[in-house]
């Protein structure tokens, strides 16, 4: 328990306090570096307007991350299923990483406008990487043996999918659905860069424009907090998921 929260919170406040020492010591101006003082009082100050931007990107990461689990789960199955469709999509899922996302950005824009719809797929871009691959490693894993048990008591091809393959990849699937949702603030805040008019990626922008610098770091904040609530949830999620795995923990802290 003091290792996982309490070492990291002396840890941050070391941090902060050397940051907040160092400002005043060295006479750093506030519009280059503000001290966490300062970052803290912003906070407070524009706290609606930060609200206000902070609801539009979660919901741009949210709908993204539907988007990618929507598509990418099932696109890994049948890659799975039938390796002719693996060997030709397998190289385009790989390849969707290589190129930047801030590269093709420009392109989204102009094809689906200024609107949620270019933040949403730049993320679920970002989002769908993760999914697709680890689904596809889960599936992988399945204990051979367990697999031959039903095929021996004449299972079907899907029942073995859904009643034993599909749960041994769990653990595998929500690792990249956290991995994921931590991550869509990426494509989300690329996406606020090319254009837009609301979202925290646009705040910054803006703020940066003003020299405000405080407000520029009062939205990092966010979306820092927005990844790790959204990665939080999807902890809790896999936990309540997999109630097995909560009693093998049990289990093994017995011993």
């Amino acid at each position: 328990m003091f290792s996982r929260f309490v070492l990291p919170t002396v840890i941050l406040l070391a941090v902060l306090g050397i940051w907040e020492a160092a400002v005043y010591f060295w006479g750093i101006r506030h519009f280059i570096l503000p001290p966490p003082s300062k970052i803290v009082v912003t906070l407070f100050v524009e706290r609606e307007q930060l609200l206000q931007h902070s609801l539009v990107t979660l919901q741009e990461m949210l709908f993204a991350f539907v988007l990618a689990v929507s598509i990418g789960i099932p696109l890994a199955v049948l890659m799975f299923e039938f390796p002719v469709l693996e060997k030709a999509f397998y190289p385009y899922v790989i390849g969707s990483q290589t190129v930047p996302v801030i590269a093709i950005a420009p392109l989204l824009v102009i094809w689906f406008g200024f609107g949620i719809a270019s933040k949403v797929i730049m993320a679920a871009i970002i989002v769908f990487f993760a999914i697709v691959l680890n689904t596809l490693d889960g599936l992988r894993a399945t204990d051979p043996d367990t697999v031959n048990l039903f095929r021996i008591l004449r299972a079907s091809r899907w029942q073995i999918l859904w009643k034993v393959r599909m749960p041994s990849a769990l653990p595998f699937i929500f690792s990249g659905a956290k991995i994921g949702i931590s991550i869509s603030t990426i494509g989300a805040v690329i996406g606020e860069w090319m254009g837009a008019d609301a979202g925290l990626g646009y705040l910054m922008l803006y703020a940066n424009g003003l020299a405000q610098t405080s407000l520029v770091f009062a939205a990092i904040f966010c979306l820092t907090f927005l990844g790790l609530s959204l990665f939080t949830l999807m902890a809790l999620l896999e936990r309540y998921a997999m109630p097995w795995r909560r009693h093998q923990k049990n289990i093994s802290d017995v011993r």
